[in-house]
């Protein structure tokens, strides 16, 4: 008998577990007080310390901190937006987690994964301040902090191994500070080609979870659990220094690509020109170029011959080689008229064999139609020598030879040095300040536009490639800044300033940005960006 009343009574204390689990749940999850009570309103002079530092993260961080701006414009303008921005926020979650839904659906062997109902509710979120920081860098740094009490209605119906469950979202709180990137700036609306986010600590994330009707948030230790879940899921994605990165234009609409090889260009000789002067021969020289909106190089004019030598290289650099072409012009020189055109030719960049030096004897064309029966008419020929040359590119090198060091006595190579002018502060002219930038690099001189009546002028038109034989890294550059006046004043250029910088820096880090005090100048500054891009 004692066996058996031991067997019973374990049986009786596992069924008494079970019931009391049951029992626990719905008492849980049914019982809660539904009662709503007023909240009690005072003004805050009657509270005390206690209570008014319970209040404090509460308070819009632009009362206590300066640096955040108030942004209630923006706040309106999203209220009145928000019926809209409602409907497309959740087409876009349905379209983007439903790949999702069905690799899990899948994998875990569940049936279908539905949205019953999916509304973010009639409450807009809003931005209790935006701190905007200083940069020198091509690109706009935003940081708003985003609070959320929204009233979503969220219905997912879920049906596994025949049994089927409604999850219902409800009550739904986000609380983050975000740092919004937006780079680089172009010419090209919006202006900025990505957008890059980033959250600077833990988001607090608080909702309602029901399940047949009851609160599952209700069970105990399961809130803080879910809570802490979440949080660390999403740190783990997007806690700074780790980002979500959104694209909005695409490489090819950008105005500026990166140069991703130099192309040298001999251009040796023609032959059989045809005669463009009926009282003597033709006065040639070759343009060449890249394509439409590239810069163009030309040979100097050979007069009065049809066969003219040149041997002369130029340097072009390459943006896109399997979609480039270099282009030839021969033209006959006129001191009066337009020049006129003895034939043209190209060469797809994409036939080229990098670091190859090849020859190209080419018959010039009227023009690139092949259906164009003129194009069959003798023009001579262009025979010219092509390298190119693409540019090292540090981030896919492999890590095993990332520290290995070339071979001794091994020569410099070339490439192209980049400078971008982008703005000047506090400038000061005695009789007038029109500022523009001159470059000077071994001989060679390059100048940005004047901008009219600007103490702190910025240049769109301050960028510009130095094409090199070898690395600079014992050379200078010096940065003048003028101002210009009018053509009938007594004083029509004064220098507002200058700077002189060593190009070491540059070649061993290949990027400088900063921002230089100018020589001769009380508070003058100009940004200065530098790029070496070696072959």
């Amino acid at each position: 008998m004692g066996f058996f009343s031991t067997v019973f009574g374990l049986f009786g204390f596992g069924i008494g577990i079970v019931f009391g689990l049951v029992c626990g749940y719905f008492i849980f999850i049914y019982w809660q007080s539904t009662e709503v009570k007023e909240p009690i309103i005072k003004p805050l002079g009657e509270l005390d310390s206690e209570s008014i530092q319970k209040l404090l993260p509460e308070i819009p961080l632009w009362v206590k901190n300066p640096d955040y701006d108030r942004v209630d414009w923006l706040n309106r303008f999203v209220g009145e937006l928000w019926p809209y921005l409602n409907k497309a926020i959740c087409k876009i979650i349905k379209e983007t987690t439903k790949p999702m839904i069905d690799e899990y659906s899948a994998k875990y062997k569940i049936d279908s994964v539905e949205f019953e109902c999916l509304t973010l509710g009639n409450l807009p979120p809003t931005l209790h301040g935006i701190k905007a920081y200083d940069t020198q860098e091509s690109e706009i740094i935003l940081e708003p902090v985003l609070k959320w009490a929204g009233n979503p209605n969220i219905l997912v119906r879920v049906k596994a191994y025949g049994i089927q469950a409604t999850v219902q979202l409800v009550d739904l709180q986000v609380s983050a500070i975000a740092r919004v990137t937006l780079k680089p700036l172009v010419p090209i609306f919006p202006c900025f080609s990505k957008i890059v986010v980033s959250l600077m600590e833990k988001p607090h994330v608080d909702f309602g979870l029901k399940l047949v009707g009851g609160d599952l948030m209700a069970i105990p230790g399961l809130y803080g659990f879910v809570q802490d879940i979440i949080k660390d899921q999403v740190a783990n994605l997007y806690l700074w220094p780790k980002y979500l990165e959104v694209p909005i234009l695409d490489d090819s609409r950008m105005a500026i690509k990166k140069p991703v090889g130099m192309l040298k260009v001999t251009i040796v000789n023609c032959k059989n020109l045809r005669k463009a002067d009926l009282m003597g021969k033709s006065d040639p020289y070759v343009k060449m170029s890249l394509g439409e909106g590239t810069l163009s190089k030309k040979t100097q004019k050979k007069m009065s011959t049809l066969n003219p030598e040149w041997n002369e290289t130029h340097s072009l650099l390459v943006q896109d080689p399997s979609s480039q072409a270099l282009e030839l012009q021969v033209y006959d020189w006129e001191k009066v008229s337009s020049h006129d055109l003895l034939g043209v030719q190209m060469i797809q960049l994409s036939s080229l064999t990098p670091d190859d030096w090849q020859t190209h004897t080419l018959n010039l064309r009227k023009n690139m139609d092949d259906n164009d029966p003129s194009n069959q008419k003798p023009r001579g020929q262009i025979t010219l020598n092509t390298l190119y040359t693409p540019f090292k590119d540090e981030e896919v090198i492999p890590e095993e030879e990332e520290n290995e060091a070339p071979p001794e006595g091994t020569p410099v190579g070339g490439g192209c040095l980049i400078v971008f002018v982008h703005e000047a502060e506090d400038l000061e002219g005695k009789h007038h300040c029109n500022p523009y930038v001159k470059i000077l690099y071994k001989g060679h001189e390059y100048k940005t536009k004047a901008i009219k009546k600007n103490r702190d002028p910025k240049w769109t038109d301050g960028r510009f490639e130095i094409m090199c034989p070898e690395a600079p890294e014992n050379d200078r550059i010096k940065i003048e800044v003028w101002s210009k006046g009018s053509s009938m004043g007594l004083h029509r250029h004064e220098p507002l300033g200058y700077v002189d910088i060593s190009l070491a820096d540059v070649v061993s880090n290949k990027r400088l940005n900063q921002e230089y005090q100018l020589i001769d100048s009380r508070n003058g500054k100009v940004l200065v960006e530098l790029q070496w891009l070696s072959g």
